[in-house]
């Protein structure tokens, strides 16, 4: 039986590459599952928070302007699925690969580029048409007269902020392909302590209502994306955010997106099924439809929790596919 240990392998590999290399399993699921789901517990709780905040305004429509909006943050996941879960997928396959065939984590910085600049550029694009085609959207999202105006003010903030949640959840992913799961648990747990506070500051203090929940949500998650980039500037051996390793090799896309597109239609499915339900339950006026908001974040606890459970043990089966235990 092998003796190695966390602290034996520092030196060589780093205390969380020894947990995807080394560790026994049932100590690397508890090391990546468990700060994952303790983080997307506090993620959803914080959303019924949120919810509490704007439904001390007194106000439905303000509430029913957030769930008119939930269909944008299926478009963050999409985008940011892609290239996050995506390559994030490819890199821990890459550092398996490397136990054996060291020039394999060379590729890693081309990987890890394209992922965080491709999801900025395509956040970018989507943020900027759908802000071209706000009253269209807004329309489509099947707010009323009463609601139009407070849910475009909601959705315009959140599309101008599509590039930098999108770069929040693909760094997420990037930090966890190297097994830094508590990292990741110290970024989202400080940034919805940040959106908590500003929430505070733009919707009880200033009165900025949605517009203000938009605006606390996009500073928060720039601030996950500046934790995220600064940690793996510091501590990440292989993982390059420059634009210079940024490439549009068949080798680098063709992985990234056969798993990526498993998160896009994922989100899709989120994002038709919002709309169908936002719609539907509109037709009973802006009080039934705040009141489905509510409860289906309330519900998100633990759907949050098992998708931190399944976003935790996703780089420990990737690393052990790209070492070549799970190869056929």
């Amino acid at each position: 039986m092998s003796t190695t240990t966390p602290e034996t392998q520092a030196d060589a590999v780093g205390t969380n590459r020894w947990y995807l290399s080394s560790a026994p399993i049932v100590r690397a699921l508890v090391h990546l599952c468990v700060p994952m789901a303790a983080a997307m517990i506090v993620g959803a709780v914080y959303n019924v928070i949120n919810a509490g905040f704007i439904g001390s305004l007194h106000d439905t429509v303000l509430l029913a302007a957030i769930t008119f909006g939930t269909p944008i943050l299926g478009l963050v996941m999409a985008v940011g699925g892609v290239f996050g879960v995506g390559g994030g997928a490819l890199i821990s396959r890459l550092l398996g690969a490397s136990e054996s065939d060291p020039t394999k984590a060379g590729e890693i910085r081309r990987v890890s580029s394209f992922a965080v600049w491709g999801s900025v550029v395509a956040g970018a694009v989507l943020g900027g048409v759908g802000l071209l085609l706000l009253n269209p959207i807004v329309a489509l999202l099947g707010a009323d007269a009463a609601a139009a105006s407070a849910t475009g003010a909601y959705v315009a903030v959140m599309l101008a902020f599509v590039p930098v949640l999108a770069a929040a959840f693909c760094l997420e992913q990037l930090v966890r392909a190297e097994g830094a799961s508590r990292q990741v648990m110290i970024g989202l747990i400080a940034s919805t302590a940040a959106n908590l506070l500003f929430d505070v500051l733009f919707i009880l203090v200033l009165h900025w209502g949605v517009a203000g929940a938009a605006l606390a949500m996009g500073l928060s998650n720039l601030g996950v994306v500046a934790y995220f980039a600064l940690w793996l500037h510091r501590n990440s051996e292989h993982i390059s955010l420059a634009p210079r390793w940024f490439t549009l090799s068949p080798s680098v896309l063709k992985p990234v997106f056969g798993v990526g597109v498993g998160e896009l239609l994922q989100a899709s499915f989120l994002i038709v099924t919002s709309l169908v339900l936002n719609n539907l339950a509109a037709a009973y006026g802006d009080g039934p439809l705040a009141a489905m908001g509510v409860a289906v974040r309330i519900a998100q606890v633990p759907e949050f929790l098992l998708m931190g459970v399944t976003l935790g043990v996703l780089p420990l089966l990737a690393f052990a596919y790209g070492k070549g235990t799970g190869a056929g």
